[in-house]
């Protein structure tokens, strides 16, 4: 089965085909940082305009790539929630229709699940069952994962996702947007002894995260230092390493519990934060001698991507799923409402 998959969620328009007998075939992606860098953040309205105007020139892209005709597609998958609505209608708009044009059955296909199952187009999957820690820019969250749609959500943040504690700790330190990766190489010169933050809720009970505390622990921070002497370049090392590290090491503890809690010796990692490397070091490091092993997508499919939404699709349409005449696009789509595909009638 051939499956066209679009990814317009937020700010980067993902298109790829995937073929359940291939693999993945070819993928693109456009990011529209530069769009919303000199906003600070995504505007949503221009995110939409820019999906509108990337997304059939990228289709045409990966056909061609892939050496194949449009006419070879067996189902289209497009990403339907959560995310922007505009931008969420813009994938699902074009995904339908290409599907109706063409003859062939379209689903809507949930963001996060996406994520999680980018591990799984690796040479070497993950076996199930597994914990799968789900971190990005509005999701940080422990899952455990039975089989496709077999999900039990073990915790999450209360507050900031760990992504968007990044994102917001980079704007303190004036640093460019998307924050995450200039804190995690700003972070790489500081002094791992100056500062020492708040591991946030390690030593509450349970699987919950919190980041709003430490992200003001770190205005706090800033604050003082500028009052000081000034926020120096040293000044901002040193901090963006002390948050960084508060942040992996909550990860990682609570990644450690979760895994005790279940039993299990097999860790997912999903989502944009998943290609800190710091992050990556430090659970392979402190899971080791547990035994557990360690899963990862690759690099480019960390962030959002048309691929893991064509392998989701993939998997669902493979089992008889598609939309409904009803399919709407879901914003706001809790991961505990996904079930194991079931053939639509």
């Amino acid at each position: 089965m051939l499956v066209l998959g679009i990814e317009t969620s937020c700010d980067e328009t993902g298109i790829a085909l995937y073929d359940t007998k291939q693999g993945l075939l070819a993928d693109a992606l456009y990011s529209q940082v530069d769009v919303h860098a000199v906003y600070g953040g995504v505007v949503p309205e221009l995110a939409s305009r820019d999906h509108i105007r990337k997304a059939l020139p990228l289709i045409d892209q990966v056909l061609a790539e892939a050496g194949c005709d449009k006419s070879a597609i067996d189902g289209v998958a497009y990403t339907a929630g959560p995310g922007l609505v505009g931008a969420l209608m813009v994938g699902a708009t074009l995904g339908r229709s290409i599907a109706r044009g063409l003859g062939v059955p379209s689903l809507g296909i949930h963001h996060m699940e996406g994520h999680l199952l980018a591990p799984l187009l690796a040479d070497s999957p993950p076996p199930y069952p597994f914990v799968a820690l789900l971190v990005s820019g509005g999701h940080s969250q422990l899952v455990r994962v039975d089989g496709l749609g077999e999900y039990r959500l073990l915790g999450e943040s209360v507050d900031d996702a760990a992504g968007e504690a990044f994102d917001k700790t980079a704007k303190m330190l004036g640093l460019p947007y998307p924050g995450g990766p200039h804190v995690a190489a700003l972070a790489q010169s500081g002094n791992p002894d100056r500062f020492e933050f708040p591991r946030p809720m390690v030593k509450h009970p349970g699987l919950m995260f919190s980041f709003s505390g430490l992200k003001t622990h770190t205005l706090t921070t800033v604050k003082q230092c500028r009052e000081q002497t000034g926020l120096s370049d040293q000044d901002k090392a040193d901090i963006a390493y002390a948050f960084e590290r508060a942040v992996v090491d909550t990860l990682v503890i609570k990644c450690r519990r979760a895994l005790r809690q279940e039993a299990l010796k097999t860790l997912v990692m999903a989502g944009g934060v998943s290609a800190n490397r710091t992050l990556r070091a430090a659970l392979a490091d402190k899971l080791a001698p547990d035994g557990v092993g360690v899963y990862y997508p690759a690099l480019r499919l960390c962030t959002d991507n048309g691929a893991m939404i064509a392998y989701a699709g993939a998997l669902r349409m493979s089992a008889g799923q598609c939309d409904s005449d009803t399919a709407e696009v879901r914003p706001r789509w809790p991961m505990t409402e996904l079930t194991p595909p079931r053939p639509t009638p």
